[in-house]
């Protein structure tokens, strides 16, 4: 009778999408909160201040005031809460997922949702994309510690929770879905995960739609491919372009955030320096002021001025990277968006004026501008073409984006391997993509764990001498072989003994320097863990010999897979015990 029963309980991958199903629901839920939250924020905070300082003549001077408030108001939560408030968190948020288990607080929904509120809807340059990822992220953290998962499925639910919240925000399912794999989940996923990441979002977004209607995130014009054999090219040179300042932005936002973490005064006054400079700048560009959708859509639709485009490319590049790097809170998503559109609002207009009859109007080159740039920021052009597809409707404008966005991701990735995301990890030498595993292993020399007592075998050896040391032998079945001089000339296996005894020409005429394997796999003290690995995977083999150089094939020691896993599992253990004990109380 039981066993009749467990037949209609489900299976874990079934489990797994029954929760992903509730953590859409959530993250739709969540996003309706951070976005009621951002209007409140705008409505009460920034309207009237804008209002106030545009009605004529000098007012114009008190501008800044508005995002400089609300950096101010920002001060209590940093207080409160510091080292998470301030700046670009989702890189640490890629590292908690992707290397420290994916131990989110619930507190980081909240801190998340006022923080960028009041930076985004004071009408500093930022966007919420990224901090919704991390909310959504924050909410499948939190279910996966309810259940006690382990370490791969914390990290599919928290993907699912991003998945949902990039959906519900700009009303495109498929987008969330490639932004969780892509960008979260680094491109390395399985079908019951991608599933997880399919239902989330597909629940997201009908939460969002339920309470907002239909309507994506921007309306985007209808698209019509001109003349394709001009305009293909075209949009391949866009392409370039798009990857080119794709690598100034990145370099030009670090640059700033480095710059304003040596400035010389309180970390609590930063953020509003950076408020005061983005406020005096809107004075002359309201543009880049907040997450700029309005006047996306007015480029979209064919009515940006090419000067004025032209000089926010640089302006909104400089916005963003004022207002994250001098502590303000919010993504790099949305301002990523407002750049590709003026950049392909600006080419659009230039080509247009230039071939009216065989091109599209300025708006469509903004339209792929937008999922172009992004691609080649972010390096996830899966995710952004998804994105103008959901958006516009239309197939057409696939083949441009595709094209334009690859290229941009292309020319992006050979000037600077590194996204707008994966910087900080580059800088810590650490490579994101490989994983916790990966990044343990290298932390951890060769030199460290190797086996010193070492016994070695003479070339010169007969066969008898070879068998008697192997009959001794305890747990190792691979001996270095050394010539005259004592350095390495090759390795005896106990296949090699094997061979021997069947062969009884071999086993009376035979020196181990004849039967011994040439060709030596070996590894130096310096060497790391994950290159053991590497060539115990590679070729089939449980020891490698330890010698001192390549140069210098005097054998220090052996290692063995077994030690290499003993030694990754001792380093974890000791790394989550330091990471998760109590301070210690001095009583007294």
């Amino acid at each position: 009778m039981k066993l009749r029963s467990k037949k209609f309980l489900p299976g874990e991958n079934t489990l797994m999408v029954i929760i992903a199903f509730f953590i859409g629901i959530a993250a739709g839920a969540v996003n309706i909160l951070f976005r009621t939250t951002t209007d409140f924020v705008h409505d009460y905070l920034f309207v009237p201040g804008y209002e106030y300082a545009t009605q004529g003549g000098w007012y114009i001077l008190l501008l800044p005031l508005v995002p400089m408030a609300g950096m101010v108001l920002l001060i209590p939560l940093s207080l409160l809460f510091p080292g998470q408030v301030n700046g670009y968190g989702f890189t640490g948020f890629l590292k908690k997922v992707n290397m420290q288990g994916g131990v989110i607080k619930f507190r980081t929904i909240f801190i998340k949702i006022l923080a960028t509120s009041l930076t985004i809807g004071s009408g500093n340059s930022a966007g919420v994309e990224g901090p919704i990822a991390q909310v959504g992220g924050a909410v499948g953290s939190q279910v996966g510690q309810f259940f006690r998962v382990s370490g791969d499925r914390m990290k599919t639910y928290i993907a699912a929770g991003c998945a949902g919240g990039v959906a519900a925000m700009f009303n495109a399912p498929i987008a969330g879905v490639f932004f969780a794999a892509e960008i979260v989940l680094l491109g390395s996923y399985g079908s019951a995960s991608f599933s997880a990441l399919v239902i989330s979002s597909a629940m997201a977004t009908v939460v969002s739609r339920a309470y907002y209607g239909e309507s994506p995130a921007f309306p985007i014009p209808d698209y019509h491919l001109i003349q394709p054999f001009v305009e293909i090219p075209l949009y391949m040179i866009l392409g370039i372009i798009m990857g080119i300042i794709a690598v100034f932005y990145i370099s030009f936002f670090y640059k700033v955030r480095d710059l304003f973490a040596k400035i010389p005064i309180h970390p609590q006054l930063k953020p509003i320096l950076g408020a005061f400079i983005i406020g005096s700048t809107a004075i002359f560009f309201p543009q880049i002021m907040g997450d700029g959708y309005e006047y996306i859509e007015e480029v979209l639709s064919g009515h940006g001025v090419v000067w004025v485009m032209l000089i926010l490319i640089f302006l909104k590049i400089m916005a963003t990277s004022i207002t994250i790097g001098s502590g303000g809170a919010g993504g790099v998503f949305a301002p990523s968006l407002f750049i590709g559109a003026v950049i392909g609002g600006t080419f659009g207009s230039f080509v247009h004026n230039l071939l009216p009859s065989v091109t599209a109007t300025p708006g469509a080159y903004a339209a792929v501008g937008i999922g172009a740039f992004l691609a080649a920021t972010t390096h996830a052009p899966l995710t952004a073409i998804f994105l103008l597809f959901e958006m516009t409707g239309n197939y057409l404008i696939i083949i441009p984006i595709m094209l334009c966005g690859i290229i941009g991701t292309v020319v992006a990735t050979r000037l600077n391997p590194d996204s707008i995301d994966t910087v900080d990890f580059t800088r810590e030498g650490i490579n994101i993509h490989e994983g916790r595993e990966t990044a343990v292993m290298k932390s951890i020399k060769v030199g460290k764990i190797i086996t010193e007592d070492v016994d070695f075998i003479s070339e010169n050896a007969n066969a008898d001498q070879l068998l008697t040391i192997f009959s001794m032998a305890k747990d190792s079945f691979y001996f270095p072989v050394i010539d005259n001089t004592g350095q390495m000339t090759g390795i005896i296996s106990l296949q090699d003994v094997k061979n021997i005894l069947h062969d009884e020409k071999l086993r009376c005429s035979a020196t181990v320097g004849k039967v011994c394997a040439r060709d030596v796999t070996f590894v130096t003290p310096d060497d790391n863990l994950y290159t053991a690995m590497t060539l115990f995977d590679l070729k089939g083999i449980e020891e490698i010999p330890v010698v001192e150089s390549a140069d210098s094939k005097w054998v220090v020691g052996m290692i063995k897979r077994r030690d290499v896993l003993n030694a990754y599992n001792h380093e974890v253990l000791k790394k989550g015990i330091s990471e998760r004990s109590c301070p210690i109380k001095i009583s007294g």
